[in-house]
C-alpha cells in the first residue's frame, strides 16, 4: 500500500531534519545565515509571508489563510500588517497579547490553529529551522550562553540580536556538565510540535478551585527534594508549563478572560519584559507570541472592571468579525460539507447561494447612504456592480460601522441547518427551496433570537427566495436561449446592422424587399433597456459596440454577441422575453408533445453539462421556473 510508502518517507525526511553539534558549530550556522536566531513574532511572520502574498485586490491576501478562512481579507491584512509585520521587527507591539475579539464561530480558533499547524510545517524548512540547547526543558535559544558583557560584540559580528537569560536548568548544565565551557554545549535543531510540546502551548480555563498555576509554570517534583535538598535545585523542578513549552513559538490562551485572575497576572511581566516568575527562581525568560481569543460581551465586561487596566494596556485586540461577502459565505459551507460523510448528496446550484444571501443579510446593518438598502449593500460587497454607486461609496460604508459583523446569524447555525436537510430521508439532491425551509423551521427551536429578529430573519428569508427565483429563472433562460443559439445570432447580427447605420447616419436595406429604412429604433431599444441602457446613453454603448467590433476586425477575428458581457445579456434578455410563452408552456405542461421533450431533454442536457445540475434537479428546476412565469 502507498500509505507505509508515504510513512516511511515522511520518518526519512524527520531523520535528514535531524541535526546535532556543539554551540560552536551554531555559531558557524549563524556566521553564514542569522535567521535561526529570530523572534518567535518574526518566525511567525516569515512563515505566514513564505506562502505567498497576493496585492492584486483591495485588500492584501496571504495565501497561507485562504485555503480555511473565507472573506476575512480586511481582518486578516489588519492582523498581519499591525500586529505580526510590526511585531518581526522588535517593535513594542510584540510586547503585546494578541486578543482576538469576535462573535462565536467566526474564525479565531480556526485562525489559531491554522498558525500552530503552520509553524510546525515551517520548522520543517530551511529558513524556519529551529535550534536548542540538548536537554533544555525550554528548548531554549543557544545564544543565551554568551555573557551579558559580551553580547554586544557578537551581535555585531553575527548580526543578530540576543535577548534573554539561560534558564535555570541550563545554567546548572553549564556549570555541573561542561565546567563553564559554553563552546562545548550540545545544541541541536528541534521541529516545532504541539503534540510533542515543542513551541506551542495551550491553555484552557477549567474550575479556578481545581486548576493550578503549575499547569503555567510548571511545578516542584516533591520526589526529587530528598535527593537534591532544595526546592530552589532546578533538577527539583519540572519545566513543565505551558509557558514554559511554548517557548520559541507560540501560546495559546483559550477564552482567556474567562481565566481566574491569578493565572492572567503571569502574563504582566512575560509580556512586557519577556519573562516570568516560577517556583524559587530568578525571573525565566521566555520568547513567546502569546494570542488568545474571546467574544464581545466577555471584553466589555474585562474593561469594566478596573483591576484589569494592567492587563487592558498590555493587549492588541484585533476585531474578526464575520465574513460579509456572499461568495465567500457559500466557500465556508462548501469546505464544511466536504468535510462531513454527506458530500455524495449533490447540492443543486445555488442552493448554498440562497442560504448565503440570508446569512449576510442578517449581519449587514442599515446604511444611511441614500437609496442604498440591505439587498444593494450586499451585492456591492459581494463585489457585483450597483447602478448609481462606486467603488468610493462601498469603502464609505465599510467604514460606516465599526461593529459591523459582529453579530447576526452564524455559520454553525446555517450548517446545523444544511446538514438538517441532507440528513432527510434518502434524498438524491436538495436544493435552495429545502435548505431555506431547514434555515426557517429553525427559527422556533433558535433560543437566543428575539421576537422582532424573528420576523426580521423571515423577511430576509423571502428576500432570498427572491434572490435565488432571480438566479433560477436566469439559469433557465440561458439554458433556452442555447437551444435557440441561432435565433440569438440572428437577432444579434439584427441588431449590428441597425447601430451601424445609426451611427453612420445611414440607412439599411430590407433583404426581402430590397428598399432603404431608417434604423429600427425600436428593435435596438428592446435590446439595450434589457440591461439599463438610459436613452442619453444609447449612443455612447452603441459606438462603444462598433470600436470593439473594430478592434476584433483589426486582429482578424470574428466578434460575436459573447464576446460582450452587456451586450449577451440584453441579447439573451431580449429573446427570453421572446421565448417566455415557449417556457412557460414547456416546463408547465404535464404532457408535452414531441417538440417539446425534444426542447426540454436538450435544455435538462445543457444544465448538466454546463451549470452543475443532476438530471433530478434540473428537472425540479424546469418545473419551478415554469411555475413562476405561470404567477
Amino acid at each position: 500500500m502507498k500509505i507505509f510508502e508515504r510513512v516511511a518517507q515522511y520518518q526519512a525526511e524527520s531523520e535528514r531534519l535531524a541535526w546535532a553539534g556543539t554551540f560552536r558549530d551554531y555559531i558557524e550556522i549563524l556566521s553564514k545565515d542569522p535567521t535561526p536566531a529570530m523572534t518567535a513574532h518574526a518566525r511567525v511572520y516569515e512563515m505566514i509571508k513564505s506562502y505567498g502574498v497576493d496585492s492584486s485586490g483591495p485588500y492584501k491576501g496571504y495565501k497561507f489563510f485562504e485555503q480555511e478562512l473565507f472573506g476575512l481579507d480586511r481582518a486578516v491584512e489588519k492582523l498581519v500588517e499591525e500586529y505580526f509585520h510590526s511585531a518581526a521587527k522588535r517593535l513594542d507591539v510584540r510586547k503585546r497579547i494578541l486578543l482576538l475579539m469576535g462573535p462565536v464561530s467566526g474564525g479565531k480558533s480556526t485562525l489559531v490553529a491554522m498558525l500552530k499547524r503552520g509553524l510546525e510545517q515551517f520548522s520543517r524548512t530551511d529558513k524556519g529551522a529551529v535550534y536548542a540547547i540538548d536537554g533544555c526543558p525550554m528548548h531554549e535559544e543557544p545564544l543565551h550562553l554568551i555573557p551579558h558583557e559580551l553580547r554586544p560584540e557578537v551581535e555585531q559580528e553575527l548580526g543578530v540580536r540576543i535577548e534573554g537569560n539561560l534558564c535555570p536548568s541550563c545554567q546548572m548544565r553549564l556549570r555541573t556538565e561542561y565546567d563553564g565551557n559554553i563552546e562545548n554545549v550540545k545544541v541541536k535543531r528541534v521541529l516545532i510540535s504541539e503534540d510533542n510540546r515543542v513551541g506551542i502551548g495551550t491553555f484552557s480555563p477549567s474550575d479556578p478551585k481545581s486548576q493550578d498555576i503549575a499547569d503555567l509554570t510548571g511545578s516542584i517534583d516533591f520526589s526529587t527534594i530528598t535527593e537534591y535538598g532544595s526546592e530552589s535545585d532546578p533538577r527539583a523542578y519540572r519545566f513543565d508549563g505551558e509557558l514554559n513549552k511554548a517557548n520559541r513559538g507560540l501560546m495559546e490562551f483559550q477564552e482567556m478572560l474567562k481565566c481566574d485572575e491569578k493565572f492572567l497576572w503571569n502574563l504582566l511581566s512575560l509580556t512586557q519584559e519577556g519573562n516570568f516568575k516560577a517556583g524559587r527562581f530568578a525571573l525565566i525568560s521566555a520568547d513567546e507570541l502569546i494570542i488568545a481569543h474571546t467574544n464581545e460581551a466577555e471584553y466589555k465586561s474585562f474593561i469594566a472592571n478596573k483591576k484589569n487596566e494592567a492587563l487592558q494596556s498590555r493587549m492588541i485586540v484585533m476585531p474578526v468579525p464575520y465574513n460579509l461577502n456572499v461568495s465567500e459565505e457559500e466557500k465556508i459551507y462548501h469546505k464544511l460539507i466536504q468535510q462531513s460523510d454527506m458530500k455524495h448528496v449533490h447540492i443543486a446550484p445555488h442552493a448554498l447561494r440562497a442560504a448565503a444571501i440570508f446569512s449576510i443579510l442578517t449581519r449587514l446593518k442599515e446604511s444611511k447612504k441614500q437609496g442604498m438598502d440591505l439587498v444593494k449593500k450586499m451585492r456591492m460587497y459581494d463585489g457585483q456592480e450597483v447602478e448609481g454607486y462606486k467603488d468610493a461609496d462601498l469603502k464609505e460604508m465599510q467604514n460606516e460601522f465599526l461593529e459591523e459583523g459582529m453579530s447576526g446569524v452564524d455559520p454553525r447555525y446555517v450548517i446545523n441547518r444544511i446538514s438538517s436537510a441532507l440528513i432527510k430521508q434518502d434524498l438524491e439532491c436538495i436544493n435552495a427551496l429545502d435548505i431555506l425551509r431547514a434555515i426557517k423551521d429553525g427559527l422556533d427551536q433558535h433560543a437566543s433570537i428575539t421576537k422582532d429578529e424573528r420576523e426580521r430573519y423571515l423577511n430576509f428569508i423571502s428576500i432570498a427566495r427572491k434572490e435565488y427565483d432571480e438566479l433560477a429563472k436566469k439559469e433557465v433562460q440561458k439554458a433556452f436561449v442555447y437551444s435557440f443559439e441561432e435565433s440569438a445570432r440572428t437577432l444579434f447580427e439584427n441588431y449590428l446592422d441597425n447601430i451601424e447605420a445609426f451611427c453612420n447616419w445611414t440607412k439599411i436595406r430590407d433583404p426581402l424587399t430590397d428598399e432603404e429604412m431608417d434604423p429600427d429604433e425600436r428593435l435596438m431599444r428592446s435590446i439595450e433597456e434589457q440591461i439599463g441602457v438610459s436613452e442619453n446613453a444609447k449612443k455612447a454603448f452603441r459606438e462603444e459596440i462598433l470600436i470593439r467590433i473594430s478592434a476584433y476586425s483589426r486582429k482578424g477575428r470574428k466578434f460575436e454577441y459573447h464576446n460582450h458581457d452587456r451586450l449577451r445579456e440584453a441579447i439573451e434578455k431580449k429573446l427570453f422575453a421572446d421565448l417566455k410563452d415557449i417556457v412557460k408552456i414547456t416546463t408547465s405542461t404535464k404532457t408535452p408533445d414531441a417538440d417539446q421533450l425534444k426542447r426540454m431533454n436538450e435544455v435538462i442536457k445543457r444544465l448538466v453539462e454546463e451549470h452543475g445540475y443532476t438530471a433530478t434537479s434540473a428537472n425540479d428546476l424546469l418545473r419551478y421556473v415554469g411555475s413562476l412565469l405561470n404567477r
